[in-house]
């Protein structure tokens, strides 16, 4: 089938792309300014340039600090640009998957959080985010969306390459130790939507199918336990690697605030559409195979 993969530069779009091609799909990412969610305008026309099955949606504002400084360009492009791009998948009968964030959530909860859980973001990139949720759920009946956390992987900007690149400058590195998640890689994630899509586009589909799902990496982390793995992983290929010292969110002031504690129960998907996400553990593991070895290429 023929897929449309809103953002093209990001990670999972990266990803999503390779992964649909070896499924024998057609994958067609267009980012700006051809497809420009903050520019409504563009939406349309993209999505009439071919006959897609279906829609992806992977393009976000994702500066959670820039985003307290400029909130409209959060709202425009996670939440009203997500909005207008499910309802013009709407009007054409086409389905759409929408990414979203465990930044729903302020982190309160002690258990993991489950879809039914009512959210409640700290500061403006979550909000943005949800309202993008409400936004895509009324614009298209036929969608899922996809919370996830945390996401990595060998492209982009994320923790993984951010890590890696400091221990190169660096011999310890301090990394909060109470704020818990479930790391993901972005090549899993991007095999969950390939492994999704006939499920939706079957002519026998059920509505449960449809809807609000949480997609993460199986297993929890703190940001300094996954720095920890990191370098770790880094040793154990034989590059170099920093000590990794645990602080508090109050010695390293951001912004925005984080939740303490967005830990996303990926069980709905399980049970829904068969599909379980592998441990984190196994895509760090590919991702620094394939980060390592280009460092000592450099």
């Amino acid at each position: 089938m023929q897929v449309l993969i809103a953002g093209s530069n990001g990670q999972l779009a990266q990803e999503l792309t390779r992964k649909l091609a070896f499924a024998g799909h057609r994958p067609v990412a267009m980012a700006r300014p051809r497809l420009d969610l903050a520019d409504v305008s563009t939406i349309r026309p993209a999505l009439s340039s071919r006959a897609f099955d279906v829609v992806v949606n992977t393009a976000a504002y994702t500066a959670v600090d820039k985003a307290e400084d400029e909130p409209e360009r959060a709202v425009a492009v996670n939440a009203a640009g997500a909005g207008a791009l499910a309802a013009a998948a709407g009007d054409a009968g086409i389905p759409i998957i929408h990414v979203s964030t465990d930044y729903v959530f302020d982190g309160t909860k002690n258990s993991a959080y489950v879809e039914t859980d009512p959210p409640a973001p700290l500061g403006v990139y979550g909000r943005s985010k949800l309202e993008g949720e409400r936004l895509v759920a009324q614009g298209q009946p036929r969608h899922i969306i996809l919370r996830t956390s945390w996401v990595f992987s060998a492209h982009g900007h994320n923790f993984v390459k951010t890590m890696l690149r400091l221990s190169r400058e660096r011999t310890t590195i301090s990394v909060v130790d109470d704020q818990y998640g479930c790391p993901t890689a972005a090549g899993d994630l991007a095999d969950t939507i390939v492994a999704l899509l006939p499920h939706i586009m079957s002519t026998h589909a059920s509505p449960d199918a449809f809807g609000l799902f949480h997609a993460t990496g199986r297993g929890t982390a703190s940001w300094f336990s996954f720095a920890e793995a990191i370098m770790n992983g880094v040793a154990e290929r034989g590059a170099q690697r920093a000590s990794v010292i645990p602080i508090k969110t109050a010695d390293y002031p951001t912004r925005a605030r984080r939740p303490a504690h967005s830990v996303l129960d990926s069980s709905k998907l399980r049970h829904v559409h068969g599909i379980e996400m592998p441990p984190w553990q196994r895509g760090l593991d590919a991702v620094l195979d394939e980060l390592v070895g280009q460092v000592r290429q450099e």
